[in-house]
């Protein structure tokens, strides 16, 4: 068994990792040069107390959390694998909720992914909010999937896309290729336009899960150009869109 695996099995210390990522995140975020742009888009939203989906690519997980307006409640749909018990209990000092189930695959069962969008989409009616990572669990990479869209359609709400980076960092060799910065850096986020996904009855679900996807893929590629990186890339597609009940599109 795994160093990693005997972590995941102790409860202990997945709350001492958890406990250290938060404390890590927040050294990063506090020693950090930031530019922040387009954050008009979240404060118009948060003002006037109305709700929006939050998205945001799976290796861009790390540096989120520190964004959110912590009078604002959050809920984060997350796996139910081991994984997801330690990101949950990482949000837990940010004031961000999480809803766990994680996206079936085709003809695989479905590991609670229907019943969180309908959490998910409680929630958003109740005006709060809610966040995705539209290619999580499992990839592939910064590739959307379709729950984000079903959790917006249904809850009326637009989506807001988020993204950052920074110039110290290092990319893990991971299917998300996750972005692990530096402490003392320079970095961006970059807020973009509400993306409305529910006025358009003509637009598939697919169709604009695609449109999500190349607003996502600009924003980051932008900024990892301000930070002087050449951008990562997304994966190849090898199969064809997943639908809302294949997968929930996405969990973190």
């Amino acid at each position: 068994m795994s160093w990693w695996k005997r972590i995941q099995r102790s409860k202990a210390a997945v709350r001492f990792a958890a406990d250290m990522i938060a404390f890590y995140v927040r050294l990063v975020y506090a020693t950090t040069r930031w530019d922040i742009r387009g954050q008009e888009y979240p404060d118009a939203f948060w003002s006037e107390n109305r709700p929006f989906v939050l998205s945001f690519w799976h290796g861009r997980l790390l540096m989120i959390p520190p964004t959110w307006r912590r009078d604002r409640a959050m809920h984060m749909l997350i796996s139910q694998h081991r994984d997801g018990e330690l990101i949950a209990r990482a949000m837990d000092p940010f004031g961000i909720g999480t809803v766990r189930g994680s996206g079936a695959k085709a003809g695989k069962k479905d590991k609670g992914g229907s019943g969180a969008l309908r959490v998910m989409v409680r929630q958003l009616k109740l005006n709060e909010y809610a966040g995705f990572t539209p290619d999580g669990p499992r990839g592939p990479r910064m590739r959307a999937g379709t729950g984000v869209i079903a959790a917006a359609r249904l809850a009326k709400v637009p989506i807001l896309p988020v993204t950052y980076a920074v110039k110290r960092r290092r990319v893990i060799n991971s299917w998300d290729r996750f972005i692990l910065p530096w402490p003392f850096n320079r970095g961006v986020y970059l807020w973009g336009e509400p993306i409305d996904v529910h006025s358009d009855t003509t637009e598939t679900p697919e169709q604009a899960a695609l449109r999500l996807e190349a607003v996502l893929n600009a924003l980051t590629e932008q900024a990892d150009r301000i930070c002087g990186h050449s951008p990562i890339a997304p994966a190849e597609r090898l199969v064809p869109q997943r639908d809302a009940t294949a997968h929930a599109g996405g969990d973190a």
